[in-house]
């Protein structure tokens, strides 16, 4: 039995690499998928002999510079100016549909005046008629019992 104050030795074994015969330093060069990574046997304390491929350590991903401004940002304030932009193109637009109204309205009434103008003109023109038409002066009016005798 084990003394409960006293905690039980704890045995570490470490892994001794088996170095290879030929001794070169390789370069280090990252993992083509096309080749075969290198094999890697270590030789436990008990004896036994654990082989596999050597595990490179994971790098870091790289860090992407972000811009002072987010993308979001950028979108809200394109989608801005796009909505200005049309908002000013209907707003050109309804200013000329305004104006041709107005044009049109003053060209009618014009039309209006000028054509009244000239009815009136010949209407009440001093000259009478010309040319076509008889003329009766009449000089001694003679009404008996409501008839004309002339």
């Amino acid at each position: 039995m084990t003394n409960p104050e006293r905690p039980p030795a704890i045995e570490v074994h470490r892994p001794i690499p088996i170095t290879p015969a030929v001794v070169s330093p390789a370069p280090l060069v990252p993992d083509q998928p096309r080749t075969v990574p290198a094999v890697a046997s270590v030789v436990l304390p008990d004896g036994r002999v654990v082989t596999g491929y050597a595990v490179s350590p994971m790098q870091p991903e790289s860090v992407v510079a972000k811009p002072p401004v987010s993308r979001a940002a950028v979108n809200v304030a394109l989608g801005g100016v796009g909505f200005l932009a049309v908002c000013g193109g209907l707003l050109l637009l309804t200013t000329f549909i305004t104006a041709l109204t107005a044009l049109i309205t003053q060209l009618i009434t014009l039309a209006a005046v000028v054509f009244g103008g000239w009815v009136a003109v010949h209407i009440f023109s001093a000259s009478g008629h010309k040319g076509g038409g008889t003329t009766v002066n009449i000089r001694k009016a003679v009404i008996k019992r409501n008839r004309f005798y002339g």
